[in-house]
């Protein structure tokens, strides 16, 4: 699911997104015919696949080039309290404009969890993180983020140092228990505008549940290298992506849930480019998995599910359906 969506994470800005690093895929269609998929065979389902989810096939293995990397990298965070985050979000638009591709910070407001440097009466309250992960030398990791985030504001605690990266990836699980509630909406952002800044923060301010949180990853680099046709994810242009994260535990806050989503999802729409991240996507409908793409890509999609799976057999997913 996260190759076939595209796939970014901590390492995207200097490797690109995982289906930047796919060479093939086994994929078994509709017909049940084995194929491989790449730039050499069957290149039209290779381009769909690289961002059209799980439409056009069942794919049974991967072919990826590798990266060096780490296995330790300066990974960590500093936590802002939420007053100050308004502040903290236009300093982190400029620190970003002007980050070199080893550096991703990305920015969590939600409630504090109970993190072991943050002073216990911190737990609980609301606050705005900045994550960042370094996959550079990790002492100009640690001097960048000095001179440029830790100088900065009052934050309730900062904790920085060098880490396995296996280790990082797995440190929020926690944070996502099995069997809880989830929906999301995302917004892909061209810059973090004060009226964009002013409606996160609006948000974060009236959280629906303690689990609730408002993401903003910062992308471009090396996914913005390249060229927007190449791959069926096509939002190379995107600078932020915004994941809005309804989480709960109640069925009985399901309304409520759903309805904090939404409001931030309309209210950032003046302010967003118009485009999404498909694996972000809940249940939206047609529409709203036809917004995920730009009207040319769309079309090109509809062809190929309609040359590899014409019954429409893959549908249970975000569909784009033959026709």
């Amino acid at each position: 699911g996260l190759t076939l969506g595209g796939g970014f994470g901590w390492t995207s800005r200097k490797l690109g997104l995982t289906i930047d690093s796919l060479r093939s895929a086994d994929v078994v269609t509709a017909d049940g015919e084995r194929i491989t998929a790449s730039e050499e065979s069957h290149p039209d389902l290779f381009w769909a696949i690289r961002g059209g989810g799980g439409n056009f096939g069942v794919v049974t293995s991967f072919e990826f080039e590798t990266h060096e990397l780490g296995p330790e990298l300066l990974c960590g965070m500093i936590v802002y309290p939420l007053e100050s985050a308004r502040e903290v979000l236009r300093h982190h638009r400029e620190m970003t404009a002007k980050a070199p591709e080893e550096l991703s910070a990305w920015t969590v407001m939600r409630l504090a969890p109970p993190l072991p440097f943050l002073p216990g009466e911190v737990h609980g309250l609301p606050v705005l993180v900045i994550a960042f992960v370094y996959l550079g030398d990790p002492e100009e990791g640690e001097a960048l983020i000095n001179e440029r985030y830790a100088q900065f504001g009052e934050p309730y605690g900062t904790h920085i140092g060098v880490m396995p990266f296996a280790e990082w990836q797995q440190g929020f699980d926690a944070l996502n228990p099995e069997g809880d509630r989830n929906y999301w909406k995302s917004h892909n952002l061209a810059e973090l505008s004060d009226p964009a800044i002013d409606a996160l923060v609006a948000a974060a301010e009236d959280l629906p549940s303690p689990q609730a949180e408002v993401f903003v990853a910062h992308l471009g680099g090396a996914i913005a290298r390249v060229p927007a046709d190449q791959t069926a994810y096509a939002h190379r242009d995107a600078e932020f992506v915004v994941n809005i994260h309804g989480h709960w535990t109640e069925p009985a806050e399901d309304q409520t849930g759903v309805a904090w989503v939404r409001g931030l999802f309309d209210a950032l729409a003046p302010h967003a480019t118009g485009g999404t991240y498909v694996n972000f996507l809940s249940d939206e409908g047609a529409e709203g998995v036809r917004g995920a793409y730009p009207p040319a890509v769309w079309s090109r999609l509809v062809e190929v599910k309609r040359r590899y799976d014409p019954e429409n057999v893959f549908r249970l997913n975000q569909n784009i359906p033959p026709d």
